[in-house]
């Protein structure tokens, strides 16, 4: 079978079924992994499919609706543990960090040293849960409307807070990063507060599994170039990895 007619093969099974995977696509045409995500982003460029982690979904496919929460928690729960002990290496000692909302970022809430002093800013009702009344940690809870889907705080209020402040260092979660688009999440809301967070920060650190990597979402909060180091870890693909460090990003894999 040749290239095009392997690609049309691909496009075809793509709309058929609303996501293929790269191992799936391999064993059916009988040609290597690397060879199929070569595929996939050829067909990408040329606008018949998107890619995501593990495959590709039909273009229409772009995400604009939220999992709650509690739901997104379960979901690779070892590798967010590894991701937040990674981040911890990157708390400044005896500094400032703004703590933004996600299943990852309250991870590393729960591993903060609580016998040194640590200024914590952040729009997260659980991160606050977990740090309120934590040791020698300076908490400082964002108001505003909190969200049901991500029970972060948003609005005008929220952002005039954030807006004001500047930290040594800002954890940033993310639903997806790519390397030519950035990062996004769905919602407008609480891409504002996040684009706050980012701008806020010395220092921007992007925590996020490799099912967020080549993953788009409706609403971009930030470029690459905002961002200077990304924790992920070892299943992110290696072609993104690099397309990230070429610019500018420091990767640390957990």
């Amino acid at each position: 079978m040749y290239a095009t007619e392997r690609h049309e093969a691909i496009a075809g099974l793509v709309r058929q079924h609303g996501r293929v995977a790269v191992a799936d696509v391999a064993a059916q045409f009988g040609v290597t992994t690397e060879t199929v995500r070569r595929d996939l982003a050829a067909l990408e460029r040329a606008g018949l499919l998107r890619r995501v982690h593990g495959g590709a979904v039909p273009t229409s496919a772009l995400t604009v609706v939220e999992r709650a929460l509690a739901d997104r928690d379960a979901d690779r729960a070892d590798v967010k543990d590894r991701i937040a002990r990674a981040a911890l290496d990157l708390v400044p000692s005896g500094g400032s960090i703004a703590l933004d909302a996600g299943t990852t970022t309250v991870r590393l809430a729960r591993l903060l040293p609580t016998d040194s002093p640590l200024l914590v800013v952040t729009s997260a009702v659980p991160v606050a849960a977990q740090l309120a009344g934590a040791g020698s940690i300076d908490l400082h809870l964002v108001g505003g409307r909190v969200r049901g889907t991500t029970h972060a705080a948003v609005g005008p209020e929220a952002l005039r807070a954030v807006e004001a402040l500047r930290v040594d260092t800002a954890f940033i979660g993310a639903n997806g990063i790519t390397p030519d688009h950035g990062l996004t999440t769905p919602d407008h809301d609480e891409a504002a507060l996040k684009r706050a967070l980012v701008a806020a920060g010395r220092r921007v650190v992007v925590l996020a599994d490799a099912s967020k990597i080549g993953s788009e979402h409706l609403v971009r909060f930030a470029q690459l170039d905002e961002v200077d180091v990304l924790v992920t870890d070892a299943s992110a693909p290696r072609r993104d990895l690099k397309s990230f460090e070429a610019r500018g990003v420091e990767v640390v894999v957990a």
